[in-house]
């Protein structure tokens, strides 16, 4: 599987001579959907068909992601949002509502802040805020996100070793996330392992900007507020999540969701149930 079935494939261009891999299905009100760390719009699959249904429905891989260009620059989140933005627009939208899952769900926040007349309704499955993140990242918690401050390293050894061992490396995360390990079938965990296999640099560059310029972005920002409506789903994390991002969002509607990382594996119909309301 490459894409989404029923979904139709595009090439989208965005800035700087980079296109995007975009998979687009159904009719109706436009929502985006990013995906995370590490897969690729597949992980949309079973939720994008259930929109489908009375929206348009538009799945990227983001870019240093799966079928989409892998430049050598452009990884601070806010040129990635921007990139969203172009592709919403190539597509007829110059408005629509946005969630992103993990990595997507950074990008989908940049997008909040860069372009809030764009964004209608702002979804983030499973994720903090970049500066919560590094804040709350202390002590022997930290341990289950030793990748964030491997692939932080300057250029060069990050690549070395996770390139050694790709699969290795990226497996364990699809392994150690899942609560459901059928969520993620044989065949989608093959692809999202010659996906990730294929963009070791620009994977490693996207971790990067999140603790470098995206920072600096985020630390620019601290104290301006979403305009837009914002739903956010996380796992109980064993502390609460819901006033760090209430500084970002007075519109807030945070859950708790009681399943693994992969959420919109493991229970697309909540997902897709919350996302329609």
């Amino acid at each position: 599987m490459t894409t989404i079935p029923g979904f139709e494939p595009h090439r989208i261009p965005v800035a700087d001579d980079v296109s995007l891999h975009v998979a687009v299905g159904g009719a109706g009100r436009p929502i985006v959907l990013l995906h995370g760390f590490p897969q690729t719009h597949l992980m949309w699959r079973h939720v994008a068909t259930d929109l489908a249904a009375d929206h348009t429905v538009i799945c990227p891989d983001l870019r240093g992601y799966g079928a989409s260009d892998k430049p050598a620059h452009g990884y601070d989140k806010r040129t990635m949002a921007a990139d969203i933005v172009a592709v919403a627009a190539a597509l007829g939208h110059d408005e629509f509502a946005l969630a992103g899952h993990d990595r997507g769900a950074l990008v989908a926040f940049r997008a909040g802040l860069d372009h809030p007349t764009k964004i209608t309704r702002l979804t983030c499955l499973d994720v903090l805020p970049t500066l919560d993140m590094w804040d709350v990242m202390r002590g022997t918690s930290a341990a289950v996100g030793f990748h964030l401050y491997l692939m932080a390293q300057p250029p060069g050894l990050p690549e070395q070793l996770i390139s050694a061992a790709p699969d290795a490396f990226f497996g364990h995360f699809l392994d150690a996330w899942t609560r459901d390990p059928q969520a993620i079938p044989p065949e989608i965990r093959a692809h999202y392992l010659a996906a990730c296999r294929n963009a070791v640099p620009s994977i490693v560059a996207d971790y990067r900007a999140s603790a470098t310029i995206d920072v600096e972005h985020d630390q620019q920002d601290r104290g301006t507020q979403f305009q837009m409506p914002v739903t956010v789903l996380q796992q109980d994390w064993g502390f609460g999540g819901e006033e760090l991002w209430r500084a970002w969002a007075p519109k807030l509607d945070h859950r708790t969701v009681h399943c693994g990382h992969f959420m919109a594996e493991e229970d697309p119909k909540l997902i897709a149930d919350v996302l329609r309301a």
